[in-house]
């Protein structure tokens, strides 16, 4: 089968595209045809070094496809079954040796391109506003880089829970999407300082919560937009890790929560798995949110595609096809 290996940490030049042996499921995978597999900012952290993991390796922590073949334990799914999954290493490829417990089953009415793009982005946007900060009607909240995959999936959920949204983008063109998604308020934060117009937006009262996925350029303003009480959710680090950081500093600005999640503890459990993928998918079926598809690459071309995730040039969701 066709793969992309990994040998050594670095750019976009370390991922090579070649013949790698096909997996053999083991007594509780699936083996799984990929039909789609998601790239995310996770991707090139792990590619980089950053996020260490052994090598050689084939990334890709998200995808989608047909059951192929099943291990002898396998009881959950069968031979034909279209299924979706994240949280393991090995999605660019033809095919993926997976765990049935970290599976789930794509509903009818979603394609398998959708469901590739639902299962990383998706069911972090469901942790972030379900779980790690449970939105509420009528709250504030700041959404970082609203333009990105998370971004404008995140901003329409917070929008159906009835939220007020404030989103950050770097372009004019990015702001519209984000406008399109149902930012109430964009800010452009090439042109405008995000914090002067987080407290001009609040009459000076801060938002309940700042979901932030850009890390160190963005750190220190977000906190500082954030009410009595507030919560700065740091789930990401696209400009840099955030690495020198005293707590001592929470108290004065208003006793305020710091926090950094993963979507693995958020998953980690079978039922919060189904649930975070069940209720995705079945908002996408139903159109209450709407995916953005538009960055589509044949596995060979993975290169380029993280060239242009890590360049900002896209927006929404990136899938290589094998």
């Amino acid at each position: 089968m066709k793969a992309i290996t990994i040998k050594e940490f670095g750019g976009p030049e370390v991922m090579t595209y070649g013949d790698r042996d096909q997996p053999t499921p083991g007594a509780t995978e699936a083996l799984v045809k990929i039909e789609a597999a998601g790239i995310n900012y996770i991707d090139t952290y792990q590619r980089t070094g950053l996020y260490p993991i052994p090598l050689p390796a084939t990334l890709g922590l998200e995808g989608a496809g047909v059951v192929e073949a099943i291990g002898k334990d396998v009881t959950m799914f069968a031979v034909g079954d279209r299924v979706a999954y994240t949280s393991a290493l090995g999605a660019y490829a033809d095919y993926a040796a997976v765990d049935q417990s970290k599976l789930v089953a794509i509903p009818e009415g979603v394609s398998t391109q959708q469901a590739a793009a639902s299962m990383l982005q998706g069911c972090t946007a469901h942790y972030l506003s379900h779980s790690t900060y449970k939105l509420a009607k009528g709250e504030t909240c700041v959404i970082h880089a609203g333009a990105g995959g998370v971004g404008l999936l995140l901003t329409q959920i917070a929008k159906n829970i009835g939220a007020h949204v404030i989103t950050t983008v770097s372009t004019e063109a990015k702001a519209e999407l984000s406008r399109g998604a149902g930012a109430d308020e964009v800010i452009l934060y090439t042109e405008q300082d995000f914090e002067a117009e987080v407290k001009r937006l609040t009459d000076g009262a801060g938002v309940h919560v700042v979901y932030d996925s850009v890390g160190l350029s963005t750190f220190e303003k977000s906190l500082n937009c954030l009410r009595r009480f507030g919560m700065m959710v740091l789930y990401g680090n696209a400009s840099g890790p955030v690495t020198q950081f005293n707590p001592a500093t929470l108290g004065p600005r208003g006793s305020l929560f710091l926090t950094r999640p993963t979507l693995f503890d958020y998953t980690a459990a079978r039922a919060d798995l189904e649930w975070r993928a069940g209720d995705f998918m079945s908002w996408v079926r139903d159109g209450k949110v709407k995916l953005r598809m538009e960055h589509n690459y044949p596995l060979a071309e993975a290169q380029e595609a993280h060239r242009a995730l890590e360049g900002r040039k896209t927006t929404g969701k990136v899938l290589l096809i094998p």
